[in-house]
């Protein structure tokens, strides 16, 4: 089966959120140096390109990274196109036909220069996460930095989402995705008393669009 890495690659330039601690990869050691091993040392926010956000993140009460049900990250999603539209809305969602289906990945197409941060993107709009709620819906995947507007400081989807426990997982790569189902496997790390962890975001081809079977 065909895999789909949705990762964003982390370099030296990536665009982080405005004021967050830049993206840093360097040689704490070189081979030359130690004389047996290379060794490298990043420095990065934990919301750096493909994350997920922890509960924590927005809520004091919150549930931390490494308090999570890995489950959530691994299972059936879907693929939906919104490439165009300028709010992912309620209408939209109820159109979805999601049966078996409990993670939700909205490809907008609005960040494609990850050298940039985005002044603009798409958000979810009020109501949206009651919506797929009903539907079973378990995770929500976007493909820019927030489900909520950039200058926002309420982050309203953030906490509909939280109340719904809709879990969030930001920054992925759908450029070369088609719309359809697949099997999504977006583990964070066990950061103990984490806000969010960056994760390596992969989408698998399924032999049948009903769904993988994990869930």
């Amino acid at each position: 089966m065909k895999l789909y890495d949705i990762s964003r690659k982390l370099h030296q330039t990536t665009a982080v959120w405005p004021g967050d601690t830049p993206y840093s990869f360097d040689m704490a050691w070189t081979k030359l140096e130690s004389g047996s091993v290379n060794v490298g040392k990043v420095e990065m926010s934990v919301h750096s390109g493909t994350h997920v956000d922890a509960p924590y993140h927005f809520d004091e009460e919150g549930k931390k990274i490494d308090e999570l049900d890995l489950t959530i990250y691994w299972g059936t999603a879907k693929v939906v196109d919104v490439s165009g539209q300028p709010m992912i809305t309620k209408e939209l969602v109820d159109s979805l036909e999601l049966d078996g289906v409990q993670r939700v990945l909205f490809k907008t197409n609005k960040w494609t220069d990850t050298t940039v941060f985005p002044e603009v993107i798409p958000p979810i709009e009020s109501g949206v996460a009651n919506c797929l709620v009903k539907k079973g819906v378990l995770l929500i995947g976007v493909d820019v930095p927030s489900v909520d507007p950039i200058s926002s400081k309420e982050l309203v989807a953030h906490h509909e989402l939280n109340q719904c426990k809709i879990h969030i997982l930001e920054g992925i790569d759908l450029t070369a995705v088609q719309p359809r189902n697949y099997e999504l496997v977006a583990m964070p790390l066990p950061i103990a008393g984490g806000d969010g962890s960056p994760v390596r975001a992969v989408l698998r081809e399924l032999k049948y669009e009903g769904g993988s079977g994990n869930e």
